[in-house]
């Protein structure tokens, strides 16, 4: 309950801070928008690929081609760049407000523009280690595939402050790697309870409002009315969405406090030293 209650103390600094700056929630949105351009970018030569693919191996499950591994690789990289550029704007936008600042979306946009090379290169190492990790996990059996699982989730882990590393320090993507790793060494603690906490809270939220809206609905249903059934799916996929953006976001926060901590030891304003203290202990 202790855990729990330091996870619930954390999400709510996090939220307070988005509450000050809502425009932080665009940040996620238009990585959203974003990797649905990607998606249907990419959509049309990777289904043309798949199905050449499926006629023409089939039988031959392990060989793949030169060209789906080529495409897929790209739209990895494209995807992973997408991403991690509004994250990094995101991060520098949530670092100025934890520094007392009041940070516009622009400023964001600006930072991460600047860190473009620096983000294309850790674009390109994340979709390395995600498109090895994903080829071991299909050729692999159910033990080999729990420990690159494990693998994945140690990476994610010693990547964990990357984002926030490289929008607040001019510095290459392998760099920003072990400063990540070595920032998490010294204020590693039971668990990554901040970012758990965030995580169960969004998705007890998120079952909530399903459980909510499916109640709506049926009742709308009773009722035979279609547009009072649309309205509550608008209402539903529109409050879904929200939920995810705030999410999305108070996980940049969190990250971005928890990297300034690591580096002046006080997370910022808005959250609790000693909070962040108890979570991530530091290390003797």
């Amino acid at each position: 309950m202790g855990k729990f209650a330091r996870s619930w103390a954390l999400m709510k600094a996090s939220a307070n801070i988005l509450r000050q700056d809502k425009e932080l929630m665009l940040f996620p949105l238009l990585a959203g928008l974003a990797s649905l351009v990607v998606i249907a970018t990419f959509a049309w030569p990777v289904f043309t690929l798949v199905s050449h693919h499926q006629a023409e191996f089939e039988g031959q499950r392990q060989h793949v081609s030169p060209m789906f591994m080529l495409v897929s690789f790209l739209f990895y990289f494209v995807q992973y760049t997408v991403v991690i550029f509004f994250n990094v704007a995101l991060a520098s936008a949530a670092l100025i407000r934890l520094d007392g600042g009041n940070p516009t979306l622009g400023d964001g946009i600006r930072t991460a523009m600047g860190k473009l090379p620096n983000i294309l290169g850790y674009a390109l190492i994340a979709a390395t280690v995600g498109m090895i990790l994903r080829a071991l996990q299909e050729r692999l059996g159910f033990i080999g595939r729990l420990v690159v699982g494990l693998i994945g989730f140690g990476w994610t882990v010693a990547t964990f402050l990357v984002v926030p590393v490289l929008a607040a320090q001019d510095v290459g993507p392998v760099d920003a790697v072990k400063r990540s790793a070595g920032a998490l060494k010294q204020t590693w603690g039971e668990n990554l309870i901040g970012n758990a906490g965030i995580g169960v809270a969004g998705g007890i939220l998120t079952f909530c409002l399903v459980f909510v809206s499916g109640i709506l609905f049926f009742a709308a249903a009773s009722t035979q009315s279609v547009a009072l059934m649309v309205a509550v799916g608008v209402i539903a996929v529109v409050g879904l969405v929200a939920l995810s953006l705030f999410q999305t976001a108070m996980h940049g926060v969190y990250s971005a406090a928890l990297y300034r901590y690591t580096q002046e030891g006080d997370p910022g304003q808005g959250f609790d030293r000693a909070l962040l203290e108890s979570a991530f202990r530091q290390k003797n």
